[in-house]
């Protein structure tokens, strides 16, 4: 077990002690990038993902060298192509992107979609201060994005911790239109695409609600040079209507009385969503962005743990 009790903490909030305690246990959690590539490979793979590109020195060009490495300076000065090595780099970026957006502020078992973010955050933040990674990313909501650029040592896990349980979209916990949802998304994607550098590791945490075309396009160009972990979160309700009944939800001002009679009506619901998740998981399988499943009633920690530590790699 964790030394924070996940079961026994709030489930519609997070502090900031409780994020902190999680550092001995992150211990136990890889982020080597062949173990991060075995999850749940696609068929695109790139050479560059999982190395750095810090440029070492140019040789003459031989065949098999990737052409889009060719330095075209010394090329231009020679009278033959010249190629670019790159040396690898020990302290590898690492970018974890929360959403706290108002949707994910929601559970009907377990714990809110964004308790479970932050904690799925803050155990990979503390993994890459163990690793020596320097750790920065993202932190977004409805109405506000914040940007973190990384930095080495257990000062940068703590600063990622401390905007994590202080961003000012935990207060927000509904949205009047759902097109917010999808500009916030794509917001928080363009402003990863701006401070991320080739070589990184990006660990993208949300229910991906709203992921429109344009953050697809983003998210698919980062991956051809970065490897990316996405964690999908989702509440069984989502995946299954309740039995037969009348509920009533309340929503800020909103009252609504949703009736679940219909078997149709419960069939169409799931598979709203299967086709959702369907098409979700062929993009990322499409462009090797490897995936992690998680629900509300589930230990993130624990599921972490054991989805990275996986034997057959």
């Amino acid at each position: 077990m964790s030394q924070v009790n996940f079961l026994t903490s709030s489930p519609v909030h997070v502090t900031q002690r409780e994020l902190i305690a999680l550092s001995g246990k992150a211990k136990i959690i890889p982020l080597e990038p062949n173990i991060i590539r075995s999850l749940q490979a696609g068929s695109y793979v790139s050479q560059f993902k999982g190395r750095g590109m810090e440029f070492d020195e140019s040789r003459p060009y031989q065949p098999g060298d990737d052409p889009r490495n060719i330095d075209w300076r010394v090329t231009a000065r020679s009278n033959q192509a010249y190629t670019k090595l790159f040396r690898e780099e020990r302290e590898r970026p690492v970018y974890i992107m929360t959403d706290l957006r108002s949707n994910m502020h929601f559970a009907t078992q377990g714990s809110f979609k964004s308790v479970i973010a932050s904690y799925s955050a803050a155990c990979i933040s503390w993994a890459a201060h163990h690793r020596g990674d320097r750790l920065g990313g993202i932190i977004y909501g409805d109405s506000n994005c914040q940007e973190i650029k990384p930095k080495l040592g257990r000062q940068a896990a703590l600063r990622y911790l401390h905007k994590l349980t202080d961003h000012p979209d935990w207060k927000t916990s509904f949205t009047e239109n759902d097109s917010n949802q999808e500009i916030a998304l794509l917001n928080a994607v363009i402003s990863l695409r701006k401070i991320v550098r080739p070589g990184s590791l990006i660990i993208i945490v949300s229910d991906f609600l709203g992921f429109s075309q344009k953050s697809r396009s983003y998210l698919a160009r980062l991956s051809q040079y970065n490897d990316i972990l996405a964690i999908f979160i989702n509440d069984p309700i989502e995946e299954k209507s309740p039995p037969p009944g009348k509920y009533r939800l309340i929503a800020s001002k909103n009252d609504i009385l949703i009736d679940t009679h219909s078997k149709q009506a419960r069939n169409d619901y799931s598979n709203s969503f299967k086709l959702r998740r369907s098409m979700l998981f062929e993009f990322f399988s499409r462009y090797g962005i490897n995936y992690i499943n998680m629900t509300t009633k589930c230990d993130p920690i624990e599921l972490l743990i054991s989805s990275l530590q996986r034997k057959n790699i």
